[in-house]
C-alpha cells in the first residue's frame, strides 16, 4: 500500500475523531510531512521507538505507541514463566511522556501483567535501577533522550536492567512486527488484568543509598564541601536527584538554575537539551560567573548523561566533552582503587568502539583489561551482565556523554557520573589541583589527544537514502590517509567474522599516526555521524583537516 492508501485506512479505520481532523490538516496543508507521516511503519529497532510525535504510522502516537507495547506483551507471556510477571515503566519531562506511559501501563495489565509505575518524571538509570529491584522480567522508558522537543521515544529494557540485546531484542522486534493494526492492542483493561502498582519514594532511597556506596574519597568530600557547583537539569528528571546526591556527599555550595529546574518538554530556555552542545549550558556559565562556581554540570532530559565545564588556569570556564570526562574519571577511579587495594586480574572497564583509546592505555597501565563494544551503552551492560560470576566491572564510558560505575544500574548514569566527578574535584583539590589541570596532568603521562564530532542531518525519506549512499561511497573508495597519514586498517562492522562484534553499519579507518575516524547513521536520529580522534600535540590541526576531508563530500 502507498502512503496515501494507508493514510486514508487511518481516516475510514477506528481513529477518535482528533487523530482523523490532524490528518486531514496535515494533507492539506504539508504535503512532504504528510507523505513522511504515513510512508512507512515507525521502525521498533532492537532499542525500542523513537521519532517525531504526530499523527501516521511513522509517528509517536498513542496508537503506535500501544502496538509496540501489545508486542511486547505478547513477547513476555509466550517467553517468560512465572505467575507474577511485573514490568516497570518510567517517564521524562517530554511532551506526551506521561500519556504514553500510562497507555503502555494499561495495555501491559490489560494483558495480564503486573506494572509498576513511577508516580512522576523519574531518570532512566533509576528505571533500570528498579527493574533489578523489583525483580521485574521488563521495563520501559518512555524518553527520547536528548532529542529535539518534538521528538519522543520508548527504550525497552530487560530483567537484567540493561537495554534489550540478541536474541531477546532481534525476537520482540519480530513479535512487534505481528502487530500491524490498532485493533490487535488491547488497550482497556479486563477481568484478568493485572495490578497496576504506583512507586516513588521507595525507590528513590533504595537507589540513592547505592550510589552513596561508590564513594571512594569521603574524607576529601568532607574537607572540600565548599567547592562550588552550578547545576542544570534543562528542564529534565535529573531535577531533584542529582542535586540530592551532591547534598548527601556533603557539598555545600550548590547553585541552580531556576529557570531550568522547570520540567518541560518545550525546553523554553535552549534550542537543544543536549548537554554535549554548549549552547545548552549558556544559562549556567551565567550563574557560574555570577556565583563564582568553580564546576557547571547539565543532565539531558532522561538524567543519563552529563556534561561539565571547570575552570582553566586562567579561570575561564571551559567544556569537557564526552572522551575527557570518562578518561578523568577513569583515571580517578582506578587509581583509588589501586590505594585501596582492590585492583587484581578480574577487574576491567568498558569502552564504545567509538570512544577514546586515552581509556585503554589509562587501563592498560593499572594492569585492568578493557573491552570495546558497540555504540550504545546496552552493549556496555551486555559485557556486565556477561561477566557478572566472573569478574567485576569498575568503570565504564562513550563519547556522548554516557559514563557509570558499578554494577546495579545496567545503563549510564548521570546522577552516578554527578557524584563521580564532584569526589573527583575535591580528591584533586587535595592535590592542590583543579579539574582542568588533573585533566593536563593525564594527557602529560598518556600523551595529548583531541576528540572531535560531525554530523550530518539528513531528513525524511531522501534523507535516509543519502546516509546510506554515503556509506556506500565509504565502503567502495575508503581515504587512503587521515590528515595526510596513511590508513593502515579499516574496520567494518558489516562483517561480524572479522570484528567479533555483532553486525553494524559502522566504518573506521585508522592511520599510522594513531588518528582514527568512525563513521555511523544514526540508529535515533536522521543524521550520519563522523568521529575523529587525534593524536600528538598537532592533535587540534589534525581534527580541523579530518572535518575538511570528510564532512566536505
Amino acid at each position: 500500500m502507498d502512503y496515501q492508501s494507508v493514510a486514508k485506512s487511518w481516516l475510514e479505520g477506528d481513529f477518535d475523531p482528533e487523530t482523523k481532523c490532524k490528518i486531514i490538516e496535515l494533507r492539506n496543508t504539508d504535503p512532504a510531512g504528510f507523505e513522511d507521516a504515513f510512508y512507512r511503519s515507525l521502525e521498533f529497532g532492537t532499542g525500542g521507538l523513537r521519532g517525531l510525535m504526530g499523527v501516521g504510522t511513522n509517528r509517536m502516537n498513542k496508537y503506535t505507541v500501544g502496538m509496540a507495547t501489545q508486542g511486547l506483551a505478547n513477547y513476555i507471556k509466550a517467553h517468560v514463566q512465572g505467575e507474577d510477571l511485573r514490568v516497570c515503566i518510567s517517564f521524562d519531562s517530554r511532551n506526551n511522556s506521561k500519556l504514553f506511559a500510562r497507555i503502555t501501563a494499561d495495555v501491559l495489565s490489560a494483558n495480564g501483567l503486573h506494572v509498576f509505575l513511577f508516580d512522576n518524571i523519574r531518570p532512566t538509570p533509576e528505571l533500570s535501577y528498579a527493574i533489578r529491584a523489583k525483580k521485574a522480567v521488563a521495563g520501559v522508558m518512555v524518553t527520547a533522550s536528548h532529542n529535539p522537543k518534538e521528538y519522543n521515544g520508548y527504550k525497552v529494557f530487560w530483567s537484567d536492567g540493561g537495554q534489550i540485546t540478541a536474541p531477546v531484542d532481534v525476537d520482540i522486534v519480530a513479535e512487534v512486527a505481528k502487530i500491524t493494526d490498532p485493533s490487535q492492542v488491547r488497550f482497556k483493561p479486563t477481568e484478568e488484568c493485572g495490578e497496576v502498582e504506583v512507586m516513588g519514594q521507595d525507590i528513590d532511597e533504595m537507589y540513592l543509598r547505592d550510589i552513596l556506596s561508590l564513594t571512594l574519597s569521603p574524607e576529601a568530600c568532607a574537607r572540600h564541601k565548599d567547592i562550588r557547583f552550578v547545576y542544570t537539569p534543562l528542564h529534565g528528571c535529573g531535577v531533584r536527584l542529582v542535586p540530592e546526591c551532591l547534598r548527601r556527599l556533603g557539598f555545600e555550595q550548590v547553585f541552580h538554575v531556576p529557570e531550568q529546574d522547570v520540567s518541560d518538554g518545550d525546553f523554553p530556555t535552549v534550542i537543544s537539551p543536549n548537554p554535549e552542545e554548549p549552547a545548552a549550558m549558556k544559562m549556567a556559565l551565567e550563574v557560574a560567573e555570577r556565583e563564582k562556581a568553580d564546576i557547571v554540570m547539565a543532565t539531558d532530559p532522561d538524567a543519563d548523561r552529563l556534561g561539565i565545564a571547570v575552570r582553566d588556569e586562567q579561570g575561564r570556564m571551559v567544556q569537557f566533552n564526552g572522551n575527557q570526562t570518562a578518561s578523568m574519571l577513569t583515571y580517578y577511579i582506578l587509581t583509588r582503587w589501586k590505594e585501596l587495594g582492590r585492583l587484581d586480574p578480574t577487574k576491567y572497564v568498558v569502552k564504545t568502539i567509538v570512544t577514546t583509546e586515552l581509556i585503554r592505555e589509562i587501563a592498560a597501565s593499572f594492569g585492568v583489561a578493557c573491552y570495546d563494544v558497540l555504540t550504545g551503552f546496552k552493549y556496555i551492560a551486555e559485557v556486565v551482565g556477561r561477566k557478572e560470576s566472573t569478574g567485576e566491572f569498575i568503570c565504564g564510558g562513550e563519547e556522548s556523554f554516557g559514563f557509570n560505575v558499578g554494577q546495579f544500574v545496567r545503563d549510564k548514569d548521570a546522577q552516578i557520573t554527578a557524584a563521580m566527578v564532584a569526589e573527583c574535584a575535591a580528591w584533586a583539590a587535595d592535590q592542590g589541583l583543579s579539574l582542568y589541570q588533573l585533566m593536563q596532568r593525564i594527557y602529560r603521562e598518556y600523551g595529548y589527544r583531541k576528540e572531535g564530532l560531525t554530523s550530518l542531518v539528513r531528513k525524511g525519506k531522501q534523507g535516509a537514502e543519502e546516509i546510506q549512499a554515503i556509506m556506500a561511497g565509504f565502503r567502495a573508495n575508503p581515504p587512503a590517509d587521515l590528515a595526510g597519514a596513511r590508513v593502515v586498517r579499516v574496520v567494518d562492522y558489516l562483517c561480524p567474522e572479522k570484528t567479533g562484534q555483532p553486525k553494524s553499519n559502522v566504518l573506521q579507518f585508522f592511520s599510522e599516526a594513531g588518528d582514527v575516524v568512525s563513521v555511523r547513521p544514526s540508529g535515533t536520529e536522521p543524521k550520519i555521524k563522523f568521529y575523529f580522534g587525534a593524536k600528538g600535540d598537532n592533535a587540534d590541526e589534525k581534527i580541523v583537516r579530518l572535518r575538511d576531508q570528510f564532512v566536505n563530500i
